[in-house]
C-alpha cells in the first residue's frame, strides 16, 4: 500500500470515528435536523476544497519551495535546525492574526458571517465556508508562506495539522474527565471553540486561535468561564435564519450587512 493511500485511508478512519464520538458524547445539544445540516455544510465544504485544491495550493506550494531553494523570511533568520518549528509556528500564528481580523472588518465578516451563522455547531460545521471567502484569504496565505519561510515540507504538516484541528475543535465533543481543559493548554480544544461561536458578542470576540491555543493566552483572549449549555451557537443578526439555505448562503456575502440584534 502507497503512503498515500495509507494516509488517505487514516484520514477516513479518523473522521469517522470523530463523527461517531460526537454523537455518542455530545457537548452541546443540536437544534435542528442533523441530515439537510450536514448535508449543506458538506456542499459548502466541497466548493470550498476545489478552490483550495486548484488555486492555493500550487500557490503556495511555489513559494515554499522558493524558500527551501533560497532561505527566507523569518524562520531564515534562525539556526538550520530551527527553521521548521519557526515556520509550522508562524504559520500558526498568522492564521490567529487573520481570524482576529474577519471579525473586525466588515467586508472580510461578510464572507466570515457564513461559516458563523450555523445555528449549531458541529464537525461538518468546519467545512461550512463560502468558496469566495477562499480566493479572499489567499493573498493572506500566501503571505504567510513568503514570510514564514516554511518549507514545502513543513507546509505539508502544517496544513495537515490545521485542516485536523479544525474538524476536531469544531466538533460536538465532549471529551472525558477534564481533559477539554488539559488539551486547552496546548490545542484548540471543542469547548473552547465553543464558546467563539457563541451568539453573545463578548463571547464570540475570543478564543480565535485554530491550532495552537498558546496565542489567546498570550494575547489575553484566551476564555473558558461559559458553561456549553448555556451558549447559543450562531450570529444575532435580522437575516441569520434566512441566510441558512444553500442558495442564501452563497449569495449572502453580497447583500447589505444585516444589524446585529444585541
Amino acid at each position: 500500500m502507497s503512503r498515500i493511500k495509507l494516509l488517505a485511508y487514516l484520514a477516513a478512519g479518523g473522521l469517522i470515528a470523530l463523527i461517531a464520538s460526537e454523537r455518542r458524547r455530545p457537548l452541546r445539544k443540536q437544534c435542528r435536523p442533523e441530515l439537510p445540516r450536514n448535508l449543506r455544510n458538506a456542499a459548502m465544504g466541497a466548493m470550498c476544497a476545489a478552490v483550495i485544491k486548484t488555486v492555493e495550493v500550487p500557490l503556495t506550494q511555489r513559494i515554499a519551495i522558493a524558500n527551501a531553494y533560497s532561505p527566507r523570511g523569518i524562520a531564515a533568520w534562525l539556526p538550520r535546525p530551527l527553521r521548521a518549528v519557526a515556520g509550522f509556528v508562524l504559520m500558526d500564528y498568522m492564521f490567529y492574526l487573520w481570524h482576529i481580523a474577519t471579525h473586525k472588518s466588515r467586508f472580510l465578516w461578510r464572507f466570515h458571517r457564513v461559516h458563523h451563522i450555523d445555528p449549531d455547531m458541529d464537525s461538518s460545521t468546519a467545512v461550512r465556508f463560502h468558496a469566495v471567502d477562499m480566493l479572499v484569504s489567499l493573498p493572506w496565505r500566501l503571505l504567510q508562506v513568503r514570510c514564514s519561510g516554511i518549507a514545502p515540507g513543513t507546509l505539508s504538516v502544517w496544513r495537515t495539522f490545521f485542516n485536523a484541528s479544525i474538524l476536531f475543535h469544531h466538533s460536538n465533543l465532549q471529551l472525558p474527565d477534564g481533559w477539554d481543559r488539559r488539551l486547552s493548554w496546548l490545542l484548540t480544544t471543542p469547548a473552547m471553540h465553543g464558546i467563539h461561536h457563541s451568539i453573545v458578542p463578548a463571547e464570540r470576540d475570543s478564543n480565535w486561535s485554530s491550532g495552537l491555543s498558546l496565542w489567546d493566552r498570550l494575547h489575553g483572549t484566551y476564555r473558558e468561564d461559559v458553561i456549553q449549555s448555556d451558549i447559543d451557537i450562531g450570529v444575532a443578526d435580522s437575516r441569520a435564519a434566512a441566510d441558512l439555505s444553500l442558495p442564501a448562503s452563497l449569495s449572502a456575502p453580497f447583500k447589505r450587512i444585516p444589524m446585529s440584534v444585541e
